[in-house]
């Protein structure tokens, strides 16, 4: 089993490190840390160059190349930093990860790398995102559309990991979500509550029968009211420490890259979240 865990400059990196740290720590998996850099931004504004004499200008054009030549080296630099920040994050958990530095697209990067990966963790928002606190990070959103692998989302802030919340409408991502967790040794030992929101139904027993039929022990809860309010509510409420749910429910919108419901769950949730497509 492999972990691939994407890490930038935001706030969100360290977090994204000790939650992968955790995941690999109790699945005994591989971990493989992935900064991409951005293409090459065009150099901004208006033509320098147009209004004045050959010579000079033929001077402007070296020195603009230059100063671009710099600036890609220092954001290689950056980039190697930010891994060597990871790398001791994990070293300091007792787990041995492989950085990577990659050019381009960070889907064309995560391409490359998904077929081996059996989870993928990355923060809820990347660096361009730090202060947008309304809104996910658009990365987040692209590699929940792209990829059908699990998707752990990490909060702010790491903490150790005892109660987990499951929620589930008996669709067919949360049946997914049940089957991740049954089968998954990285959930072993935790404390597990199923939750639903409206009315219990068959699906929802059976989905409790399939988990204590691997040795999951697990109780259910019934609640009434909105879904995202309401199971946002008990996450916090009740100090569950991770929160695992289908990425689409059955209202899914198809214009919508993750549910509504989904997203509004990532957004107010400030704990890790589990996506399941």
């Amino acid at each position: 089993m492999t972990i691939i865990a994407f890490v930038d400059g935001s706030t969100y990196a360290h977090s994204v490190c000790e939650l992968a740290a955790w995941a690999a720590q109790r699945s005994g998996a591989k971990v493989e840390v992935l900064h991409v850099l951005g293409r090459r931004e065009a150099v901004e504004g208006a033509d320098l160059s147009g209004s004045i004499r050959l010579g000079a200008r033929t001077a402007l054009l070296e020195e603009l190349a230059d100063l671009d030549a710099k600036r890609a080296k220092l954001v290689t630099l950056r980039g190697r930093a930010i891994l060597e920040d990871a790398k001791a994050v994990f070293a300091k958990a007792g787990v041995d990860a492989v950085t990577r530095l990659r050019h381009g697209d960070l889907l064309d990067a995560f391409a490359d790398q998904e077929g081996a990966a059996q989870l993928v963790v990355i923060g809820k928002r990347g660096e361009a995102a730090n202060l947008a606190k309304g809104h996910l990070g658009s990365n987040l959103e692209r590699i929940v559309r792209a990829t059908k692998r699990p998707v752990m989302v990490a909060a702010r802030a790491f903490r150790p990991i005892q109660k987990l919340l499951i929620a589930f409408d008996g669709g067919a991502s949360a049946q997914r979500a049940v089957d991740h967790v049954a089968e998954n040794p990285m959930y072993k030992g935790l404390s597990v509550t199923l939750a639903t929101v409206g009315t219990a139904s068959p699906s929802l027993q059976a989905a409790q029968t399939r988990l204590q039929g691997k040795g999951v022990a697990t109780d259910v809860l019934v609640l009434e009211g909105q879904p995202d309010a309401v199971l946002a509510k008990l996450v916090e409420e009740a100090r569950y420490d991770l929160l695992v749910m289908g990425a689409y429910g059955h209202s899914r919108i198809r214009s919508l890259i993750i549910g509504s419901t989904t997203t509004e769950m990532i957004r107010s949730c400030k704990v890790p979240v589990v996506l399941i497509r």
